[in-house]
């Protein structure tokens, strides 16, 4: 993924930081399920959906299906 285009698809395994820079309303779901801690981590170009969600005690599911409604949206 070239770091101008705009996220197409969300599976557990999407980087987060992708989310939070190229999926508009992302970052308002990723603080929902894992605070704001996220924003300074340094993890966040590297950690999947999926890890973070493990990481927090959260449902990757939840947050995969959040975050596609925010696609559908577009």
């Amino acid at each position: 993924m070239s770091e101008t285009s705009e996220i197409t698809e969300i599976d557990g395994e999407t980087i987060i930081g992708d989310v939070v820079e190229r999926l508009p309303g992302g970052a308002e779901v990723i603080e929902k399920y894992f605070g704001n801690g996220c924003f300074t981590c340094p993890g966040i170009r590297m950690e999947s959906i999926s890890f973070g969600a493990t990481m927090h005690g959260v449902n990757a599911e939840d947050v995969v299906a959040d975050l596609r409604a925010l696609l559908e949206q577009e």
